[in-house]
C-alpha cells in the first residue's frame, strides 16, 4: 500500500508564519525519506489555523527542498480562478520539476465574504455553479482540446503536452464522483469530510468511469481515499494527538472559523476525556477519525483499502505539535514498510 500526506500548515499558537513554513519543509523531507508517495498542499482561506492558502506558491518551495516525492495541490479551488491561469501555473511547475507535480483540482466555498473577495468582478456576487464548465475548459487548455472556431484557439500556450502535471479531481460529493468518472479522470475522495458517503461515491466513480481521449486519466478508475489518521505508540497518545482536530471540527460546525487550534492538553480538557475509536466494523464505513496504534491502524487501513479497491491512502493528520505529528507519520511508515 502507498501512503501520502495532505498538508494544511497548522500554525502553532504564537508561531511566526516563517516557522510554520519551515515545519512544512521539514515534514516533506522526512516523509520523503520514510517512503511516502505524495505531499499535497491544501488551499484554505479565512482561517486562523492554517497557512496553506496558496498551494501554487508552496509547491515549488517543497519540490525544491525534496528530490523524489510527488508534490501537488490538494486542491486548487477552481471555482475562484481562471482555468487558463491555473493551466499556465501548473504546466510551468511541471517544467520546473518534471515528473513530480500533481494538479489536484476541486471546488469549495470559503465563506460569503472571502468568496466575494476572491472574485475578479465585484459588480455582482456570483451564486451560479459553473464547475463543470470550468473543469472542461481547464482540460481543454491542458490538451489543446478547443474546437476549431473557438475563441480560445487564438491563445498561444507555451507548454509541452509531453510534460503535463498528473491530474486529479478532488471532492467529497456525488457530483465530484460522477464527474471524475464520466470525464475519465483520477479521483481523490475526502473521506475525512464525508466518511458515511465515501464508499457509495467510490462506487459511483467506478460505475460511471469512461476512458477519455484527453489522456489526463488512465484506462481504468484510479482512486485515492483520504482519511483523518492519528497514530501513536499508545492509544491514549493517539487520542491526545487527535483531540485538537476534533475540537476544531466541533467549532467549525458551529460556524466558528476564527479560533486558533488548541494544544493537546487544552483540547482534551474541552472534550472532557481523551478521544478514542471504537473497533472498526464495516470497512466500507470508515470512522471520522482513525485513532490507534501502528498495529490497529495497519489492520484497519488494509481492510478499508480492500473494501475501496484502492492501493493509496492520503493521510490527513492535523496537529500544531510538529514532533508528535512526525512521530505519527513515522510510525505509519514503519507499519506499512514504506521505505523498503
Amino acid at each position: 500500500m502507498q501512503l501520502s500526506l495532505i498538508e494544511l500548515g497548522a500554525v502553532e499558537p504564537g508561531q511566526a508564519g516563517s516557522q510554520t513554513i519551515q515545519n512544512m519543509i521539514h515534514t516533506a523531507q522526512q516523509i520523503e525519506a520514510w517512503g511516502y508517495s505524495r505531499f499535497w498542499l491544501a488551499e484554505h482561506h479565512n482561517t486562523a489555523n492554517f497557512i496553506s492558502r496558496a498551494p501554487e506558491v508552496t509547491i515549488p518551495l517543497i519540490a525544491a527542498h525534496t528530490s523524489r516525492i510527488r508534490v501537488g495541490s490538494g486542491s486548487v479551488l477552481l471555482n475562484h480562478y481562471s482555468p487558463f491561469k491555473v493551466a499556465e501555473v501548473f504546466t510551468l511547475l511541471a517544467d520546473m520539476f518534471p515528473g513530480r507535480i500533481d494538479m489536484g483540482i476541486g471546488r469549495a466555498t470559503t465563506g460569503p465574504v472571502s468568496d466575494f473577495a476572491l472574485q475578479r468582478n465585484r459588480s455582482f456576487q456570483q451564486r451560479t455553479d459553473d464547475s463543470e464548465e470550468q473543469l472542461a475548459e481547464l482540460i481543454n487548455w491542458l490538451t489543446d482540446g478547443f474546437d476549431e472556431g473557438h475563441a480560445f484557439r487564438q491563445a498561444k500556450v507555451s507548454f509541452s503536452p509531453k510534460n503535463l502535471p498528473e491530474f486529479w479531481l478532488l471532492g467529497s460529493s456525488p457530483w465530484s464522483a460522477y464527474t471524475a468518472g464520466s470525464l475519465g479522470l483520477n479521483y481523490a475522495f475526502a473521506g475525512f469530510i464525508n466518511p458515511a458517503q465515501a464508499h457509495v461515491n467510490a462506487l459511483r466513480y467506478r460505475d460511471n468511469f469512461v476512458q477519455a481521449d484527453h489522456g489526463l486519466g488512465g484506462v481504468k478508475p484510479r482512486l485515492i481515499l483520504s482519511l483523518s489518521i492519528y497514530c501513536a505508540d499508545s492509544l491514549e497518545e493517539a487520542g491526545q494527538l487527535a483531540a485538537p482536530m476534533i475540537v476544531m471540527m466541533h467549532r467549525l460546525r458551529q460556524g466558528d472559523i476564527t479560533s486558533a487550534l488548541e494544544n493537546q492538553e487544552r483540547a482534551v480538557q474541552l472534550l472532557g476525556a481523551v478521544p478514542t475509536q471504537s473497533a472498526l466494523g464495516d470497512p466500507t464505513l470508515p470512522p471520522q477519525y482513525l485513532i490507534g496504534t501502528p498495529e490497529t491502524i495497519q489492520r484497519d487501513l488494509h481492510a478499508i483499502a480492500t473494501a475501496f479497491e484502492t492501493d493509496e491512502i492520503m493521510v490527513q493528520c492535523i496537529s500544531n505539535n510538529p514532533s508528535t505529528r512526525l512521530r505519527c507519520l513515522e510510525l505509519l511508515s514503519q507499519a506499512f514498510k514504506l521505505a523498503g
